[in-house]
């Protein structure tokens, strides 16, 4: 059974491993089909991922195949193609108890606190397989990444009408803007990178980027005219996520949903004045999967453009030097099995 593994920051190696034995009770065997590589595999590609120890089977942006079933309780088939739920609570602690599974006391992510998916096959319990007649495998393996999205608006209420500053157009903050529109707020983009903010005028219907400069905080909030009262940080970078509390509405709402290995610090006084609310987005919930299936599947979101780079398992270890270079034009590899 073909497997890539971490073995530690750089280093790739592809490996054969036995296949999983029968699935347990509760649990199912899948074949995994594709595999998204996201933000947190390359920063732990890079050494750069908290909560990380190495080494690691990466892969948590999952398409997978049913193979074997032990749940007489489910309603899954063999053959049923599934996006994955990667986030394996305990179900008992007191963040579980409350339906926050996504930020449970003993939280294990695949491919980051265990094994997970750039390997053939898997047993996962049968409550993580989300399962769609109509999603491709290449759309199955991008509902995790909208999840993430999707859950950051969840979390920030967005409003109708409300203008919500949406700051990195990465794959994380290109997943919030189509949750931003539907709740009916009007996005704003702001990034270092011409291409991106393009790309997100042209393909995800923006209206208003924002070009940052270096620390220029003056310019930004020229660009921005009236505050926003919702801001979501997607950079995971310091210094931006510090600038919001200066680019906030009084009475506004923050959500960092990018998070770095280090302490975010803010000015009291700043802080109080605008009555800022201040909070953290991690993960997703089982409705934000079945909510994106549904939407997918109705047309109303557009994943054609996402995907920019596909390597078969075998392929990704020569594949990674031309992916990271600056012309690259990497938005979304997907790995095929």
């Amino acid at each position: 059974m073909k497997t890539l593994l971490l073995e530690n920051p750089g280093n790739f190696r592809l490996i054969d491993r036995p296949e999983p034995p029968s699935p347990p009770p509760g649990h199912a065997r899948v074949h995994v089909r594709r595999v998204g590589i996201c933000g947190t595999d390359w920063h732990a590609f890079h050494g750069r991922q908290p909560f990380f120890s190495y080494p690691r089977v990466l892969g948590h942006e999952l398409a997978v195949e049913v193979e074997a079933i032990n749940d007489p309780a489910s309603s899954l088939q063999i053959g049923d193609r599934c996006a994955v739920e990667p986030y394996l609570n305990c179900g008992s602690c007191i963040a579980c108890r409350a339906g926050k599974g996504n930020c449970c006391v003993d939280l294990k992510v695949l491919g980051v606190h265990i094994d997970g998916g750039m390997t053939e096959k898997l047993i996962l319990p049968t409550g993580k397989l989300h399962r769609s007649e109509g999603l491709s495998l290449d759309q199955l393996a991008l509902v995790e990444t909208l999840g993430i999205g999707c859950h950051a608006v969840a979390r920030a209420a967005v409003r109708r009408g409300e203008r919500v500053l949406i700051v990195g157009a990465g794959p994380i903050g290109l997943s919030v803007i189509p949750f931003v529109q539907a709740a009916g707020g009007v996005p704003m983009v702001a990034d270092v990178s011409p291409s991106r903010l393009a790309f997100c005028r042209n393909t995800m219907n923006v209206d208003h980027t924002l070009a940052v400069e270096g620390d220029d905080e003056a310019a930004l909030i020229r660009q921005l005219g009236e505050l926003p009262t919702v801001i979501i940080d997607a950079t995971g970078h310091p210094a931006s996520m510090q600038r919001c509390f200066n680019l906030l509405a009084h009475g506004g709402r923050i959500v960092f949903v990018g998070l770095f290995h280090g302490e975010v610090r803010f000015n009291d006084p700043n802080f109080h004045r605008r009555e800022t609310t201040l909070l953290a987005s991690r993960n997703a919930l089982p409705d934000d999967f079945r909510q994106i299936i549904t939407l997918i599947e109705q047309g109303q979101i557009d994943t054609s453009p996402w995907i920019t780079h596909r390597v078969p398992i075998s392929g990704l270890i020569d594949a990674l030097p031309d992916w990271q270079r600056p012309d690259a034009g990497l938005l979304k590899a997907m790995i095929e099995f």
